[in-house]
């Protein structure tokens, strides 16, 4: 499978690198400047943006900007959502709900120190 790249908005690179390295066992790839950095977890590329950092920080033609949040969101698996769920918050990660479960499985949205949701799942299968 080739490399998938999502881009998330962030607050502050560093607090955000430092919460996917340390919580999600993701890998620096690169991180050439405080306003950008690229993160690698298996197929996954995340690039990280400082608002007004580079062209995908840069604000639109109407003045907006980039903000962090929102509902949009990537997947992690996890073999035991309810022990990663209690380290996470041990470590003080912060969350939008509990657990939720469906026919597919359990869930949860974890959010990174930006506000942006990481979906954190657990097959039943």
């Amino acid at each position: 499978m080739s490399n998938v790249s999502i881009r998330y908005i962030v607050d502050d690179v560093d607090a955000a690198i430092k919460f996917y390295t340390d919580n999600l066992d993701f890998e620096v790839e690169m991180h050439p400047a405080p306003g950008f950095a690229a993160l690698k977890r298996g197929s996954l590329l995340l690039f990280l943006n400082a608002p007004g950092a580079g062209g995908a920080g840069a604000s639109m033609p109407d003045g907006s900007k980039p903000e962090p949040g929102g509902w949009n969101r990537f997947q992690l698996n996890v073999e035991n959502l309810k022990t990663a769920v209690e380290e996470l918050k041990k470590r003080g990660a912060s969350f939008r709900s509990e657990i939720i479960e469906g026919k597919g499985g359990k869930q949860i949205l974890l959010e990174d120190p930006s506000g942006n949701p990481i979906e954190l799942f657990e097959s039943t299968r």
